[in-house]
């Protein structure tokens, strides 16, 4: 069974930094790509970043650039999200996920299991 494990979210002011982890168990994070998803309230889950099993390839949605890095320490089966100049629209549920692939896939769909999500929230 695998199971992810999402921390580091909170409270924080806008301009702000958080660093969420994503620990994984039950599957070797090595081989699959993973990925951060987000969901707002009153709002379909959105994809943020993903990042290729060897760490080489990243996609990043269009509001974070800039703003938000994805690392992964393969050894730890551990995936990382810098969050940088956060912003009160960056306030959502963030969520791990892993895939059954080494690709990097964009869409939910692309994912077989997620973790239980921490919560984001930026103040103006």
């Amino acid at each position: 069974q695998v199971q992810l494990v999402e921390s580091g979210g909170g409270l924080v002011q806008a301009g702000g930094s958080l660093r969420l982890s994503c620990v994984a168990s039950g599957r070797t994070v090595s081989s699959y790509a993973m990925g951060w998803f987000r969901q707002a309230p009153g709002k379909e889950r959105e994809f943020v970043v993903a990042i290729s099993w060897s760490g080489r390839v990243t996609y990043f949605a269009d509001s974070v650039k800039g703003r938000f890095t994805i690392s992964r320490d393969n050894a730890k089966n551990t995936v990382y999200l810098q969050m940088n100049s956060l912003k009160p629209e960056d306030t959502a549920v963030y969520y791990c996920a892993i895939a059954p692939t080494g690709e990097v896939p964009k869409s939910p769909l692309g994912y077989d299991y997620w973790g239980q999500g921490t919560q984001v929230t930026v103040s103006s």
